[in-house]
């Protein structure tokens, strides 16, 4: 007697859906990455800021000699 095969029969629909989600999954991670990068593009803001009032003090002190 041979073992039963339990193979599922996929359709193309059911294939698009598989690979959307897939999609949806991927693009969720992305908007968590875009989330992260946003946090790292603030804090280099902040840095540059803080770099210009340095690079200001130096001329002051330039002039000031």
């Amino acid at each position: 007697m041979a073992a039963k095969s339990k193979e599922k029969n996929i359709t193309l629909n059911d294939l698009a859906r598989m690979v959307k989600v897939g999609f949806d999954e991927v693009d969720k991670r992305f908007d968590e990455v875009y989330k992260r990068f946003d946090e790292v593009d603030k804090r280099f803001d902040k840095i540059d800021k803080r770099f210009r009032k340095i690079d200001r003090r130096f001329d002051e002190v330039w002039e000031i000699t």
